[in-house]
């Protein structure tokens, strides 16, 4: 018989707040606040400070889990996050589902925008692409090549028109959308460009780099008029006629530049909604907000430089011959001409420093009526933060903090009937609920590196670095006592079983026994615990771990010198001595039953052991890295180990077989602790996560594990016969390229065999079928079976299922992987389907396509002239139709549109508000026609 084990999967993971590695965004209500944290992405609310739903793919133990790394909001209620493997995922966020998957890309995201009405995506990733995506289609639409480093940020341009694009190649590209090409490229950045902006009116684009200014580029909106762009070029090029063609497609032209406060590198740069602040974030502390004036101030702001530097000159000047008065005069009116500059129109509001190193910032969509913005900070402590940013100063509003640790966790505890859970780090003690993964109590206390909950979990013990024991009381969430217990740190902390007691082991070289006392405190009536030494062992090197044996006989002691020690409990005798590890034993726990002892070292071994006479049954390549914790199931020889190659194993002690490999934590594996029951067991990590892997009723067999993941090491080589490495690299021409989105992956390839498979089985029946009318013209009248792989379908309606189940971001790379002579074959099936209306769009996709990829050989191949010519005349009036529809559909909303208008009160409803602009707008005039009033009364009295 077979043995077989039961799966554990992953259940849940909490105790992250938002990653590193990627941006936050707002919302498009400005009610909540998406916040990465590793694969999931958190939805805050913003008032209320809680997690109010998360978005996460489909967890399994089979696959590994991919970090966030990008994510942008739609003016709908649609996000797009980008993920390290390139992919790209769609979501709602009220319905909390994903919408769609887009793979595109070869290397992980690093840049999404959505144009201004949320229908097209672009992205950018380390593979140095840019590709834009149809999110109402779910279709990538192209690929534009161009860069020869990684995308850092994106922006829209012209109503959606352009796309800019910056890289860390320190260049900025142009692209037209409409004709899919670079049109500008800009230089003179003198280090790699990390995030580029545009304000709502599309005046100015900011760039930020590592240089220690910000530059700033006029958007020109007059390209498409010719006669425009003859008047402004003229002047400026005279007759050369080169450069005034070159300057036609000049998008962007260079306004000026300010400098920063910091001399750290920009990390971001970000126009408020409104466009009358920018936020330059840099990679520290600060972050520099810079006040946007608009047209009227900012030229009352050059006019006062102007005047200054008038009164400076004539100071110096002062009174000269009279024969040079004319010549002055004539200098003075070159001088009067109003050039507004960058300083004129962004002035630095004020510096706002965090307490850390800020990763993203975002600005709240809707403005406060209280303040400027409000500007939300991500730190890298896993620290959220807000901001209302007011004319003279910033206030931060809001922290939210409580739901996770600053720094990794370094240990974790489960209570004795798995209720409570309590993990350590460098200066908090936090008390959870394991199954629900809320944080219960938060402790301040010192850099925790051990801990242990005491029986009846009303108190808790941790060791400290320092050398200390913190004693907390669990249910009012305080420090009870702090020990001064060893003279180094306190590696390790061990219960004794059936005692009143526990063990240390510390740098000092001591291993000290510890006994509980319950006291009354002398200022009150309550009582607390306190503990005292009763014994302390003097060993010969620095003790990393401490264990005790079941049946509390024996204590075993890992030593720096990469032995253990095996004692007798009650006479610290010498009893065995196990060696055979290279570097220093880093964890070891004992069986249930005594019987066996397992070490893991920084060697990346597990040793097993016996206990009975300390011989070593196996050694065993367990980790990439240093095994980091190690712990049996209780009543049972199955045991888990963790490391610092991020992977946690499940192995049979027994048979020292791998029974399972499970993959979740994105950096090292410090600390491990397994359920009384093995229902469940929870990791902590240095990517500040605790996950909790539950135990299923899912059965599984060792071989059946080993095939799945020889097969897994197989797909990983497919991907990489994809591409051929040796061959070079195409050379990519300085004004870019185009190229398909898609990507080949295992599912197009999938897609293409199914695709085959249907055109085959529809063929064999097609003939069945015509052997059948035979058979009944001769008078052999026989009745047709139904074949039942056709699903009672006709052989065309088979062939347009197996196509409808392919996702439409897969369809190019599926139809790129078709054989000619099947590509012929679908062409014949496509001028049925197009008598259904719901499948015209598909029909005229996949036509195109195969047009596109077999046109040589589709002209040079007579059979194909028919096909081509039916789908000639059938296709084109289907479109037309199809088009019809939709145009008389469309009619048709906006004329209901204008009856529900005229019956509301709705031109009603923002007359205020267009009120206010009108009154403004006025306001301005008046300004600016006292200001020329004043230079003309100026002007005479200097002819005078």
């Amino acid at each position: 018989m077979v043995k077989s084990y039961l799966r554990y999967e992953p259940a849940s993971f909490f105790g992250v707040i938002v990653s590193v590695e990627s941006n936050i965004t707002y919302d498009s209500s400005g009610k909540h606040l998406l916040a990465p944290a590793l694969e999931k992405l958190g939805i805050w609310h913003v008032r209320q400070g809680v997690c109010t739903k998360t978005l996460s793919p489909s967890l399994s133990s089979r696959a590994p889990s991919l970090a966030v790394t990008c994510v942008a909001s739609a003016p709908s209620s649609l996000v797009a996050s980008g993920y390290e493997d390139g992919s790209i995922r769609i979501w709602d966020c009220d319905k909390g589902s994903c919408e769609t998957t887009l793979n595109g890309h070869k290397g992980a995201v690093t840049a999404l925008r959505y144009n201004k009405v949320g229908s097209l995506l672009a992205s950018g990733s380390k593979d140095n692409d840019v590709i834009l995506w149809d999110v109402v289609g779910e279709t990538g639409l192209f690929r534009l090549r161009g860069h020869r480093d990684q995308i850092t940020d994106l922006v829209f341009l012209d109503s959606g028109k352009k796309l800019v694009s910056s890289s860390k190649d320190k260049f900025l590209r142009v692209w037209d959308l409409e004709t899919q090409h670079c049109m500008q490229v800009i230089s003179g950045h003198h280090s790699e460009i990390w995030s580029i902006d545009v304000d709502p009116d599309e005046r100015y684009l900011v760039t930020g780099s590592a240089d220690l200014e910000l530059r700033f580029y006029n958007v020109k909106h007059e390209l498409m008029n010719g006669e425009s762009m003859a008047n402004e070029t003229g002047p400026e090029t005279g007759n050369d006629g080169e450069s005034a063609t070159q300057n036609k497609w000049e998008v962007l032209k260079p306004f000026g530049e300010i400098q920063r406060q910091s001399k750290d590198r920009v990390a971001t740069v970000r126009f408020s909604k409104s466009g009358n602040l920018l936020a330059c974030q840099v990679a520290g502390k600060t972050v520099e907000i810079f006040r946007v004036l608009d047209e009227v101030e900012s030229k009352r702001k050059a006019k006062r430089r102007l005047n200054r530097k008038k009164e400076k000159k004539s100071a110096k000047m002062g009174v000269e011959a009279t024969d040079n008065v004319e010549a002055n005069h004539g200098t003075e009116e070159a001088g009067n001409v109003l050039v507004v500059t960058v300083p004129d129109v962004f002035k630095l509001l004020q510096t706002i420093r965090a307490s850390k190193k800020i990763c993203s910032i975002s600005f709240c969509p809707v403005t406060p009526k209280s303040s400027l913005a409000s500007l939300a900070l991500s730190l890298n402590n896993n620290l959220l933060e807000f901001y209302s940013i007011e004319s003279g100063s910033s206030t931060k509003t809001l922290a939210i903090e409580l739901q996770g640790h600053r720094s990794d966790v370094r240990s974790v505890t489960l209570s004795s009937d798995n209720t409570l859970l309590m993990s350590t780090s460098h200066n908090a003690v936090k008390i959870w609920n394991p199954s629900t993964g809320s944080c219960l109590r938060t402790i301040d206390s010192g850099y925790g590196l051990c801990g242990l909950i005491v029986p009846h979990n009303k108190y808790a013990m941790v060791g400290t670095r320092d050398g200390k024991i913190e004693i907390i009381d669990i249910g009012s969430g305080t420090l009870s006592e702090v020990v001064e217990a060893h003279g180094g740190s306190i590696r390790s902390i061990a219960t004794i079983p059936n005692g009143n007691g526990f063990v240390t082991g510390s740098a000092d070289h001591d291993v000290k026994f510890w006994g509980y006392q319950i006291k009354q405190r002398p200022s009150q009536d309550s009582k607390c615990l306190t503990i005292s030494n009763v014994r302390t062992m003097k060993m010969n090197d620095d003790v990393l771990v401490v264990a005790v044996s079941p049946d509390a006989k024996y204590v075993a002691v890992a030593l720096l010198d990469c032995t253990v020690k095996i004692l007798f409990m009650d006479s610290l005798k010498f009893f065995l001595s196990l060696y055979g590890h290279k570097l220093p034993v880093l964890c070891m726990d004992i069986s249930s039953d005594g019987d066996l002892i397992v070490t893991g070292s920084a060697d990346k071994n597990l040793r097993i052991w016996g206990l009975d006479f300390g011989d070593c049954h196996k050694s065993i390549f367990a980790h990439a890295d240093s095994v980091m914790a190690v712990q049996f199931v209780r009543n049972t020889h199955y045991m888990f180990s963790v490391g610092k190659d991020r992977l946690v194993k499940y192995w049979d002690a027994d048979k020292f077989e791998l029974l399972l490999t499970l993959e979740g934590h994105h950096a090292d594996v410090w600390c491990l602790a397994v359920s009384n029951r093995g229902d469940f067991f929870v990791t902590g990590s240095h990517d500040r996560s605790i996950r909790r892997w539950d135990r299923t009723e899912e059965p599984f067999f060792i071989e059946e594990e080993k095939e799945k993941r020889l097969e897994e090491i197989f797909e990983a080589d497919i991907d990489n016969t994809f591409e051929d490495k040796h061959i070079p690299k195409e050379e990519l021409p300085e004004e870019g390229a185009v190229a398909l989105a898609g990507k080949r992956t295992l599912e197009t390839l999938t897609a293409t065999d199914s695709i085959i498979d249907a055109l085959d089985v529809a063929e064999v029946e097609l003939k069945r079928i015509a052997e059948h009318e035979d058979e009944k013209a001769r008078g052999k009248v026989a009745e047709c079976q139904p074949n039942m792989i056709m699903l009672g379908l006709s052989p065309s309606d088979y062939v347009l299922r197996a196509l409808s189940n392919i996702s439409t971001n897969d369809l190019e790379q599926t139809l790129l992987a078709l054989p000619f002579s099947d590509a012929l074959k679908l062409l014949s099936y496509t001028k049925d389907w197009t008598s259904n209306p719901d499948k015209v769009e598909l029909v005229c996709r996949i036509v195109t396509v195969l047009l596109q990829i077999h046109h040589s050989q589709l002209i040079s191949t007579p059979s194909a002239r028919p096909v081509l010519a039916a789908l000639k005349e059938i296709i084109y009036p289907r479109v037309k139709e199809c088009k019809d529809t939709l145009g008389f559909n469309l009619a048709a909303m906006d004329h209901l549109k204008q009856l529900m208008a005229s019956r509301s009160d709705a031109l009603f409803r923002d007359a205020k508000s267009k009120l206010l602009e009108i009154r403004s707008q006025q306001s301005k005039r008046l300004e600016a026609r006292t200001e020329t009033k004043t230079e003309n009364k100026k002007k005479k009295k200097q002819k005078k």
